[in-house]
């Protein structure tokens, strides 16, 4: 179990150590970037967003190449490319060397291996567990850039937050090679953490599923679009300094994190996910709508700064957890692949469209242009089905098994998918009834 920690804490550092590299930037790049040689808003919303266009790209083949070459080869090439990427950006100083180094920070999409790389070192039982660990970092690794990127930049200049990306890479490529463990072999598909192409294209089809690709997408969208605006907005209008702005960030993120988390233990204990869930996405819009109209004052516009960040972290963190619920049995590693490919694309959208309404329009319609996408989305949440709240299991059986019929009758069991090449059972189930004694009984008699 000492061992399992280990990994998965190494595992989480790796795609820490990376996402807190690709979102350092968000903060400053608007507000320094205006140095590089042929700068302009729409070329900096291209740069802050042309990672997530080569992150989803590579994410799901370079995932599907770790099960050829394995998985630490992958995620050592991930690496390198992100430091060259990230070295690439530092010693720019051309607007197109930004946008290169940008572009290769995304291309080296560890994200898939990684999540396979967890399902191979750890045990079915605390395989959930170790997922949720990686999700934390995650997180985590967004609220500290939003606070350390500015006083790095202050400090150093953008170059210096893209140096400090670098170093990062290094310092995982370090743990990928001396504390990761290499899997003991190239193991099973794991359908629960890594892509099928096979079911890509059902995936793409499921209704419920495009409405949270959908989500997934317009939530980095409008992410990225409002930090195109938000930096300048804190310098230029209401004259804090830029050696500040990690305390505003500090403090938005802070009081969000505190509202943000009865909401997800109330939507989760009373089963009123989809509640919650819509109303995050009206708040989410009305604080773009309200930014786009209205000329406040610092307290009314931090005020609703502080909304939009409630809404974004309860959106965030509700949104794996009902593509989880809603995915067949056997499905949810596609499922989370196009999911983490719309977020990618949506940051990439984001970025290029809000540059450019910048540049040719202004703040307002940047807003706006993210309040009327939100609104969209309002619309296909509101129509979505209650998620079933339903928890996917796996089970080693016999390759000749063939008893799919009485494991879907054992009570909680509301899906199942029997995977010969893989000797696995995969299960979708209601834990509120489910049965775990009656389900080994019937393995027990068709082993």
């Amino acid at each position: 179990m000492h061992s399992q920690v280990k990994t998965v804490a190494s595992l989480a550092s790796l795609y820490a150590f990376r996402m807190l590299g690709l979102f350092m930037v968000l903060p400053v790049l608007m507000l320094y970037g205006g140095e590089y040689r042929g700068a302009s808003p729409a070329l900096l919303g291209l740069a802050l967003g042309v990672y997530g266009l080569t992150q989803a790209l590579f994410q799901i083949p370079l995932g599907l190449l770790s099960d050829i070459w394995g998985r630490k080869p992958v995620i050592f090439l991930g690496l390198v490319i992100f430091a060259i990427g990230s070295l690439v950006a530092a010693l720019a100083s051309s607007i197109e060397g930004l946008i290169l180094g940008r572009a290769l920070q995304g291309s080296g999409a560890i994200a898939s291996a990684i999540m396979a790389m967890v399902a191979d070192l750890t045990s079915e039982e605390n395989r959930t567990k170790a997922m949720a660990a990686i999700g934390a970092s995650i997180g985590l690794s967004f609220s500290v850039a939003m606070i350390v990127g500015p006083g790095i930049a202050s400090s150093v200049g953008l170059g210096g937050v893209f140096g400090v990306s670098a170093l990062l890479a290094l310092i995982g490529l370090l743990v990928l090679l001396f504390v990761v463990p290499s899997p003991p072999r190239l193991s099973a598909s794991h359908r629960d953490t890594g892509a099928i192409p096979a079911l890509i294209l059902a995936s793409l089809k499921d209704t419920q599923l495009l409405r949270l690709n959908w989500g997934i997408f317009v939530l980095h969208f409008v992410l990225m679009a409002a930090f195109l605006v938000v930096p300048l907005m804190l310098e230029e209008r209401f004259a804090v300094s830029r050696d500040s702005h990690w305390l505003v960030y500090l403090g938005l993120l802070g009081i969000a994190f505190v509202l943000m988390l009865p909401l997800v233990m109330f939507a989760e204990r009373k089963r009123r996910v989809k509640t919650v869930f819509v109303g995050a996405v009206a708040l989410l819009g009305f604080s773009l709508a309200v930014l786009s109209q209205v000329n406040a004052s610092i307290v009314v516009w931090l005020t609703l700064l502080l909304l939009f960040f409630t809404a974004f972290n309860l959106l965030e963190a509700s949104l794996p957890s009902l593509v989880s619920k809603i995915a067949p049995a056997g499905a949810k590693g596609t499922a989370m692949g196009i999911y983490s490919t719309s977020q990618f694309l949506g940051a990439f959208a984001g970025g290029v469209s809000g540059g450019w309404l910048l540049e040719y329009y202004g703040p307002s319609e940047v807003y706006l242009l993210g309040a009327v996408v939100v609104a969209v989305w309002f619309a296909f949440a509101v129509t979505m089905k209650s998620p079933r709240y339903l928890s996917s299991v796996s089970v080693s059986v016999a390759q000749n098994f063939n008893a799919t019929a009485c494991v879907l009758a054992v009570p909680g069991v509301e899906d199942v998918l029997f995977v010969s090449e893989d000797a696995l059972l995969y299960l979708k189930v209601d834990k509120r009834v489910f049965d775990e004694s009656e389900l080994n009984r019937v393995l027990q008699r068709n082993s």
